[in-house]
């Protein structure tokens, strides 16, 4: 199902919309192809949907392209997926800052990861940083879980060089160590393919986050599906715990 953007209440948009990007693989079989080809056909849905993000005004968008979980998957696709992350980069780069948008990645970016993809991420974060129209995250090498991990290590540097006091450690103080403290939580969280889990995507952020699962596979994912999971948003009563 999807939507026409002109439906949609440009004043309640959400201020954060994660994407768990999902079905690569599937589509690539159902269709006697290798894996890899759905992970090429991914890119078209990607930037797609980064067009939609900005046609409807979005501000920040955080899409799921590799996890620390990933590292686990054969040699081949994960040699793969790097060596396209580090294409994408090369083809698009010119692309998002022609559409002020800012790039982030956020993730661990030590070893494995290679210098050379690392070099190329900073390269093109600092060529966008002065983009506000859109703020385009990609969690690579992300783990909610070694997020917060990462996260409890700072607090617990702060703390013992005496920058941070114990009895203020705060949900604020944790989220101020966060890899992006600046983006908001996650307001809408949409993960493709039919499968309805978080596979360990910005578990803080998306505390209060709305859930929607659709069927879609993410190679056929486009911005009329983005509308469509921000219009089942503005539909949804959110209360935060209150009544």
């Amino acid at each position: 199902m999807t939507e026409d953007v002109a439906d949609l209440d440009r004043t309640r948009l959400p201020a954060h919309v994660g994407i768990i990007m999902d079905g690569n693989g599937r589509w690539a079989a159902a269709r006697g192809l290798p894996r890899n080809a759905g992970h090429e056909q991914g890119e078209s849905a990607l930037f797609d949907t980064v067009e939609g993000a900005l046609q409807l005004g979005l501000r920040w968008l955080t899409v799921y392209a590799f996890s620390t979980e990933n590292w686990k998957r054969p040699p081949s696709e994960v040699a793969f997926l790097l060596n396209f992350n580090r294409d994408l980069l090369l083809r698009r780069a010119d692309e998002l800052d022609e559409r002020q948008v800012r790039v982030r990645f956020i993730g661990r970016r030590r070893r494995p990861v290679p210098r050379r993809l690392v070099h190329m991420i900073e390269a093109t974060e600092a060529r966008t940083a002065r983009h506000r129209r859109l703020t385009l995250q990609v969690a690579f090498n992300y783990g909610g879980r070694a997020e917060l991990v990462d996260a409890a290590r700072r607090v617990a540097t702060d703390v013992a060089e005496g920058r941070l006091r114990p009895d203020k450690v705060s949900e604020k103080s944790i989220q101020a160590r966060l890899y992006e403290p600046e983006a908001p939580d996650v307001d809408l969280l949409v993960r493709t393919s039919g499968e309805q889990r978080l596979s360990n995507f910005m578990l803080f952020q998306a505390a209060y986050a709305e859930l929607v699962f659709t069927n879609v596979l993410w190679p056929e994912f486009r911005r009329g599906e983005l509308f469509a999971a921000v219009a089942e948003f503005q539909r949804r009563q959110r209360r935060f715990g209150t009544v």
